[in-house]
């Protein structure tokens, strides 16, 4: 069941189109994550969703009806932004309890929904408070709490935990996530970090240059990538990508042939393997790879080896145990043909996509 449909979105400012042809489906209850590079219209989808902003095409659908062109106070979404938008000179309840005024809602629920959230969120020694006097992490649960008392039909988050610092970061994700097994309520969340998105999502929605990618489960994106920029972009370090000869119907990897594609007629393929799909020979049973080490950097339980082969440079990924290479040292990598990719040239698609 879709709680917002999405359909033909785009958006131009001026003659620069930031969002195209986007068509979409938010489900009842799930938590989907938008990612994508500075730049892809990430932020601009969630604008044109909250209201912010009128779409140049397209509609926005809530429960079958247009709410294209309602005002933010007509769509009971609510935004929680990155830098939490709290208000200095009211204290932690008048904030949380603001957008219910502004809506003028019966007074009389106030204290029971402000109870509810500031519980749920461990906020009640904090209502008397201003935003000066609370951590960045008490901010933000500040502004989640003033987003969750409104009880919404669908949460907006523009990359909330941006502004915190790495362990502060995970503490408020795993909040987050916690609240949302809670309250079910659909959510969509914008951010330019793949490994929160990974993380969190039910769904991921892809952008880049405006366009929508791919969307699906977190697993299926990394498994199965519809282009090379997914590919690239979903995964920690980022796949290896290869620009290899193609000729007899078949792709070869300094000399070695790995896949046979009749259907394909171009010269050169794209050949993609990540990190830690490598495997220091005799493992895998995939060509071989004849390396130098030319960098090694230590990521604690694991090393991350940049290394040269005849076809170019790639990261192999393994795990701290055993001697490592030292830099100028020839190492023989291999992998699983299962593991591999091939991307076209011409349209970047990925051709052995399972159907």
């Amino acid at each position: 069941m879709s709680a917002i449909s999405i359909r033909g979105l785009g958006k131009k400012f001026g003659s620069a189109d930031v969002l195209r042809d986007i068509n979409l489906e938010i489900r009842e209850g799930e938590f989907l994550v938008l990612v994508g590079p500075s730049g892809c219209g990430k932020s601009t989808l969630l604008r044109l969703l909250a209201g912010l902003d009128r779409a140049t095409s397209g509609q926005i659908l809530q429960n079958g009806a247009d709410i294209s062109a309602h005002a933010p106070r007509e769509r009971n979404f609510s935004l929680i932004f990155q830098n939490y938008a709290l208000f200095p000179h009211l204290t932690v309840r008048n904030n949380i309890l603001f957008g219910m005024k502004m809506r003028g809602e019966p007074k009389a629920e106030f204290p029971q929904r402000l109870k509810k959230v500031a519980d749920l969120l461990q906020l009640q020694p904090l209502l008397d408070r201003k935003p000066a006097q609370l951590s960045g992490g008490q901010r933000q649960r500040v502004a989640m709490a003033r987003a969750i008392v409104r009880e919404p039909a669908l949460f907006l988050m523009d990359e909330p935990l941006s502004n915190l610092d790495a362990k502060l970061r995970g503490e408020v994700r795993d909040g987050i996530m916690a609240l949302h097994n809670t309250l079910k309520t659909s959510t969509v969340y914008v951010t330019h970090d793949q490994i929160e998105a990974m993380t969190m999502a039910d769904r991921i929605a892809v952008l880049d240059g405006g366009r929508l990618q791919q969307i699906g489960t977190p697993e299926a994106l990394y498994r199965q990538p519809a282009n090379m920029f997914v590919a690239g972009f979903i995964g920690t370090p980022a796949m290896n990508i290869l620009r290899i000869p193609f000729y007899d119907q078949q792709a070869w990897l300094v000399g070695q042939p790995i896949a046979r594609l009749p259907d394909y007629h171009e010269a050169e393929v794209f050949f993609g393997i990540r990190p830690e799909h490598l495997t220091e020979f005799p493992g895998g049973d995939g060509p071989r790879l004849q390396c130098r080490v030319l960098r090694r950097e230590l990521h604690g339980a694991e090393y991350l080896i940049t290394l040269d082969t005849p076809a170019g440079q790639v990261q192999y990924r393994r795990e701290n145990r055993g001697a490592v290479g030292d830099v100028g040292q020839r190492l023989t990598l291999s992998f699983s043909s299962r593991d591999s990719y091939l991307f076209s040239v011409s349209s970047q698609l990925n051709l052995l996509q399972e159907q």
